[in-house]
């Protein structure tokens, strides 16, 4: 799951109170890419770069035909894509998301500089290929580049499909979900066993546990990592509300809210991709600039969380 997390009133007040930050007091801060450059990160079993900033679809893309309700959407892949952006993540969960990214993408042309991922989320082999079947079309593709396996559901049968379908060129890779840390020890041992080429997960500012299980695991175990909620479904915007960045956000290129908690998920090396989810081009815009300039180094995070611990 992604978070729709840019859709309320709390994150125009956010943007408009990191606005109000004064002048910095620097602190130690690392380079994360080369001026102008969206941050990259490889994919561990291929070496594949991919751009750490990518693109959710719960509930944002889940809308209707008609030009009103996907237009908005056409705007925010054109930029998305204009951006550098290419990691989408959708899901037949997510309701007609994987329909609308999949018409999009045919209508702008620009389905060959996606990197598409969806999931099967069903029980049985046969209902497995005819979902997976399913959302192939619906994306408008013969081969996708990641699918993953929806939160665990039928993990072992749809693993087992899937090898078969990368082995014949279908799947480039394959992967494995979930959204909360009650599913942890699952994960773990899935990771263990099968070690797929991704796993999504949650991880933000305020919920780190991630960052000592599974993250050091993905690193152990050469997992790419895509970070589900980065804002915990708009949670972090109400937390910050009214508020200014620190200062000294501006040591690690960091000019909002929202890049402030994707930047500190991002300086984590284990992650590969986040994918916030949005419907609004100024959020895609704000979400995507998390991916240039500084990250935070060890000490700025911790002061980072400690920060938003105390709001």
């Amino acid at each position: 799951m992604n978070d729709k997390s840019h859709e309320g009133l709390s994150r125009r007040d956010v943007l408009r109170g990191a606005l109000a930050a004064g002048a910095a007091t620097l602190t130690p801060a690392v380079l994360a890419a080369r001026p102008g450059a969206l941050l990259a990160r490889a994919i561990p079993k291929s070496g594949e770069q991919i751009p750490a900033v990518g693109l959710g679809t719960w509930q944002t893309f889940d809308v209707g035909s008609s030009e009103a309700e996907r237009a908005p959407l056409r705007d925010v892949l054109k930029r998305f894509v204009a951006l550098g952006g290419k990691v989408i993540d959708s899901s037949p969960m997510y309701g007609e998301s994987e329909a609308v990214v999949g018409d999009l993408a045919a209508k702008n042309g620009v389905h060959d500089r996606l990197f598409l991922a969806t999931k099967v989320w069903t029980t049985g082999r046969n209902a497995g290929i005819r979902q997976m079947e399913t959302s192939m079309r619906l994306l408008h593709t013969s081969k996708l580049d990641l699918m993953q396996v929806h939160n665990l559901v039928d993990w072992k049968t749809h693993l087992e499909t899937l090898r078969g379908w990368k082995a014949q060129g279908r799947v480039r890779y394959l992967g494995i979900t979930h959204y909360t840390e009650g599913a942890y020890d699952d994960l773990e041992r899935v990771m263990r066993a099968e070690k797929p080429d991704f796993v999504q997960f949650n991880y933000s500012i305020v919920s780190r546990e991630a960052e000592r299980r599974l993250l050091p695991l993905s690193q152990e175990l050469g997992i790419a990592v895509l970070v589900n909620r980065p804002f915990e479904k708009a949670g972090l915007f109400g937390k910050v509300r009214d508020k200014a960045l620190p200062a000294w956000a501006t040591e690690i290129d960091c000019a909002s809210w929202a890049q402030f908690f994707l930047k500190f998920i991002l300086s984590h090396p284990a992650v590969t991709c986040a994918i916030p989810a949005t419907s609004k081009v100024k959020h895609l815009e704000d979400n995507m600039q998390a991916g240039f300039g500084r990250l935070p180094d060890a000490a700025t995070r911790e002061k980072m969380a400690s920060l938003v611990r105390q709001l």
